[in-house]
C-alpha cells in the first residue's frame, strides 16, 4: 500500500468531503434544513481548507521539512501547489458568500449550487498539487463537470442552457486533446510523473523529439482552452454571458487558477528542460491574447461579454510571464492569479447587484449615473475597473509590472510591448464604464438593492486591491517563495 500523508490532503478533504456531506444532508433533510444552511456550511467547508493551506504553507516553508510527496508521489506539496490551492479556497469562499444573497433571489437551488461549487474547488485544488498526469486529469474532469453543470444552472434561461451545452461540448474536445498528450508524453518520457518526467529531459531526453514535441502541442491545446486563451477562447463570451453571475464569478476566479496551475506546473516545472521548443507557441498565444482580449472587449455592448473579453486579455498577461520560464516570470504569473481573483469576483458582484435582464443580458446603459444612484457601490467598482487597467497604487498595476518585468527580463522586448500595448487598449474600455457611471444621468433614480452578503464581497475585494496596492511588499515576497517546486 503506498504511504499516504492524510494531513497533506486538508484542502481537498474539507472541500471534497464538503460537498458530499452538503450533498447527502441536502437530499436526505432537505425540508428540515433551514434556508442558510447550505451556504454557511460551503462557507465553512472553504475556511476549513483555507485553514488547511496556512498549515501546509508553514509545513513546506519550514527549511528543516521543505516540499514533499504523498499517494506513491502522485500529489506534490510544495509552495507553488499551497499557494494556488489558498486562491481556489478563497474563490470558493467568496463564492459561497456571495451566492448566500444572491440565488433565492433569482430562484435557482441554493444546495445544488453550493454541493457543485464545493466538488469543483476540490477539483482545482487537486489539479494545483498534482505531480503525476493522471492525477491532474481526474482532477481537471472534477473541476469541469461541476463547471459545466454551474453554467447550465439556471433551467428558465435558454441562454444558461446554451452557456453550459458549448462549455460541454468544447471542454470534452479538449478533455481529448489533453489525453493524447499524455499518452503522447508518456510514450516519449517512459512515466507521466511529472518529477520523473523533469528528471528524464534534464538527464538528456529521448533520442527523438516527435512524441516528446506532439505531447507538448496536445497538452498545450488542452490546458489553453481552460484558461481561455485565443484562439481557444470562442466559449467564454457567450458562457459568462449565459450562465448565472455567482458561477461566473467562481469561473472566472477558480476554475481560471487551476487552469493555471496546471499549465505552469506541465510545463515551467515538468518540461522546463525544454523550453525552447514550447517558448515560441505561448509568446505567440500570449501576444494574441493580450491583444484580442483587449481589443473584443471595446465593442462590447454587454457587461458581461465585456468583462469575458476582459479576463482573456488578463489570460494573455499570466501568459507573458510563463513565456520568460524564469522563477521571475512564474512569481509574477502567481501575483498576477492571486490578486484577479479578488477582481473578478468583487466585479461579478457588483454584477450581481445591478441585476440581469429577463433575457440574462446587462447593457452599459445600466451603470449610467450609478456614482448618483449608490456612490459607495459605484466607488468599490471603480477601484476595481482602474485596477484592471493598472493604474499605479492598484494590485492590477503590480501584477502588470511583474509580468512585464519578467518578461524584459527574459529578452522577450517584443511580446512586453505588445503586452503594454493591450494594457492601453484595455483601459480605454474601463475608463469608458467609469465615465457612465460618473459623468453620464441615469435614466431614473432607483437605487440598486445590495444585499449584505454582495456587499462583504464587494468591499473585500476592493479592500484588498487598494491595502496590497499601496503595500505589495508581503505579497511579492509570498509569490517568490511559491516559486519553489517540488524538489527544488
Amino acid at each position: 500500500m503506498p504511504h499516504v500523508d492524510w494531513p497533506a490532503l486538508l484542502p481537498q478533504y474539507f472541500l471534497g468531503g464538503g460537498g458530499l456531506v452538503l450533498l447527502t444532508l441536502g437530499s436526505l433533510l432537505r425540508r428540515r434544513l433551514p434556508a442558510w444552511f447550505a451556504t454557511v456550511f460551503s462557507a465553512g467547508a472553504a475556511l476549513g481548507a483555507l485553514g488547511g493551506v496556512i498549515w501546509l504553507w508553514i509545513r513546506v516553508q519550514d527549511p528543516a521539512r521543505g516540499a514533499f510527496t504523498t499517494i506513491a508521489d502522485t500529489i506534490g506539496i510544495d509552495g507553488f501547489s499551497v499557494f494556488l490551492s489558498g486562491v481556489v479556497a478563497v474563490s470558493v469562499l467568496l463564492a459561497a458568500v456571495l451566492a448566500s444573497g444572491t440565488l433565492r433571489r433569482e430562484g435557482l437551488p441554493v444546495e445544488e449550487f453550493c454541493v457543485l461549487l464545493l466538488l469543483s474547488g476540490a477539483g482545482g485544488v487537486t489539479m494545483a498539487s498534482a505531480n503525476d498526469l493522471i492525477v491532474l486529469f481526474l482532477g481537471l474532469e472534477v473541476l469541469s463537470i461541476a463547471a459545466y453543470v454551474l453554467a447550465a444552472l439556471d433551467l428558465r434561461r435558454g441562454t444558461s442552457q446554451e452557456a453550459g451545452l458549448k462549455y460541454f461540448v468544447l471542454g470534452a474536445f479538449a478533455s481529448a486533446f489533453f489525453l493524447y498528450g499524455v499518452a503522447l508524453l508518456y510514450g516519449a518520457t517512459g512515466s507521466t510523473k511529472l518529477s520523473l518526467v523533469s528528471e528524464f529531459l534534464a538527464a538528456g531526453g529521448p533520442d527523438s523529439n516527435a512524441l516528446l514535441l506532439g505531447g507538448m502541442a496536445l497538452l498545450l491545446v488542452g490546458l489553453f482552452f481552460k484558461v481561455a486563451a485565443v484562439p481557444f477562447h470562442a466559449w467564454t463570451p457567450d458562457v459568462y454571458e449565459g450562465s448565472p453571475p455567482v458561477a461566473v464569478a467562481y469561473m472566472s476566479a477558480g476554475v481560471k487558477a487551476a487552469g493555471f496551475a496546471a499549465l505552469l506546473r506541465v510545463f515551467n516545472a515538468a518540461l522546463g528542460a525544454n523550453a525552447a521548443d514550447w517558448q515560441p507557441i505561448v509568446y505567440a498565444i500570449a501576444a494574441l491574447t493580450v491583444l484580442a482580449g483587449a481589443t473584443l472587449a471595446v465593442v462590447q455592448s454587454d457587461v458581461r461579454r465585456l468583462l469575458a473579453y476582459s479576463s482573456i486579455s488578463h489570460a494573455g498577461f499570466i501568459l507573458v510571464g510563463m513565456e520568460a520560464a524564469t522563477d521571475a516570470g512564474v512569481a509574477g504569473s502567481l501575483f498576477y492569479l492571486g490578486v484577479y481573483a479578488f477582481l473578478a469576483l468583487g466585479s461579478f458582484a457588483v454584477v450581481t447587484i445591478i441585476g440581469c435582464g429577463a433575457d440574462g443580458r446587462q447593457s452599459l446603459d445600466a451603470y449610467d449615473g450609478l456614482a448618483k444612484r449608490s456612490p459607495t457601490l459605484a466607488a468599490a467598482f471603480t477601484v476595481l475597473l482602474l485596477a484592471q487597467a493598472g493604474v499605479p497604487f492598484t494590485t492590477g498595476f503590480w501584477a502588470k509590472l511583474e509580468v512585464i518585468g519578467a518578461s524584459v527580463e527574459a529578452r522577450s522586448y517584443w511580446l512586453a510591448a505588445m503586452a503594454m500595448l493591450g494594457a492601453v487598449v484595455a483601459a480605454f474600455l474601463y475608463l469608458r464604464l467609469v465615465v457612465r457611471m460618473y459623468l453620464t444621468a441615469p435614466a431614473d433614480d432607483r437605487r440598486p438593492a445590495v444585499s449584505r452578503s454582495a456587499g462583504f464581497v464587494v468591499a473585500v475585494c476592493a479592500a484588498v486591491t487598494v491595502v496590497f496596492g499601496v503595500l505589495p511588499g508581503p505579497l511579492v515576497e509570498l509569490t517568490n517563495d511559491a516559486t519553489v517546486w517540488l524538489g527544488g
